[in-house]
């Protein structure tokens, strides 16, 4: 029997992210408008008068309603097709704290379990998105020649389901306890932000244990440039194992956003844009 409850239980939880995404927001705003007033990669406007701010707060403010609801629903649907698990008490029992041998390991090895697969899951899913008939949503991500910590959110649904929310959603149906996204997801969603972000460190030799702004905004320039190189989203390891690491000493990377020059710049034609391709 459908919940009547439903539909204000979703309205509530929407509320919830939107209450957790504000003061998120507020701070890293802060922090990174001082870091790149002493440490800019480029120099320019500052994000807060980039041409497609409005564009990128959408994107800021829908990619984690859209991400929760999806990353919910398919936990729902996932425990019921392969756990046979129908009943909404039994479905928080059986996730509350993971199930199987991965949630017998200690909660900090789980989240660094999660960290590391799903980063290499990732890797390569992100190199698929790089080609073949994939790329025309990647390349909404790909779109911001005003490339700063906002712009990280940029994805098309497309994009976040077949990646990031499916990644999540295996990993968790694995067994691995949904208590690690108590630190996993702020991580994530600060070092996402970090790499976006106009500053120009690459944090010495550690550049090679962590995803850094200079690593990660070669990526965003032209595929020519860099923009078929370093795919990693947080550790830089795996595109050195596999010979897609880029970091040119003594330089900086700059022009962003050029590979698909008719990209709308409003966010309904960049939600469009895939399916007129």
């Amino acid at each position: 029997m459908a919940n009547p409850n439903l539909p204000l239980e979703v309205v509530e939880m929407l509320g919830q992210t939107i209450a957790k995404v504000v003061p998120i927001t507020i701070l890293l705003a802060l922090v990174f408008s001082v870091l790149t007033h002493f440490w800019a990669c480029n120099p320019g406007t500052p994000w807060w008068r980039k041409r497609e701010l409005v564009t990128d707060i959408c994107y800021w403010f829908f990619v984690p309603l859209f991400a929760r609801v999806l990353r919910i629903g398919l936990l729902v649907l996932g425990a019921g097709v392969v756990f046979n698990i129908h009943d909404a008490d039994e479905l928080i029992a059986f996730y509350d704290n993971g199930h199987g041998p991965l949630s017998q390991l200690p909660l900090w090895l789980q989240g660094l379990l999660f960290l590391v697969l799903s980063d290499f899951i990732l890797y390569w899913l992100h190199r698929l998105f790089h080609g073949g008939g994939f790329w025309k949503y990647h390349a909404i991500h790909h779109s911001s020649e005003d490339l700063d910590w906002i712009s990280a959110a940029r994805f098309h649904p497309v994009n976040l389901f077949l990646g990031t929310i499916m990644v999540d959603v295996i990993l968790l149906m694995a067994g691995i306890s949904p208590n690690v996204m108590l630190w996993v997801g702020p991580f994530t969603t600060f070092h996402s932000a970090f790499v976006h972000a106009n500053l120009s460190w690459t944090l010495g030799p550690f550049k090679y244990v962590l995803a850094t702004p200079v690593f990660h905004r070669w990526h965003h320039t032209s595929l020519e440039e860099g923009g078929n190189t370093n795919f990693a989203g947080t550790f830089p390891v795996w595109d050195m194992m596999f010979g897609t690491f880029r970091m040119p000493e003594g330089q900086l990377p700059d022009n962003y956003g050029k590979d698909e020059p008719a990209m709308p710049s409003e966010i309904a034609g960049q939600l469009a844009y895939p399916f007129r391709q």
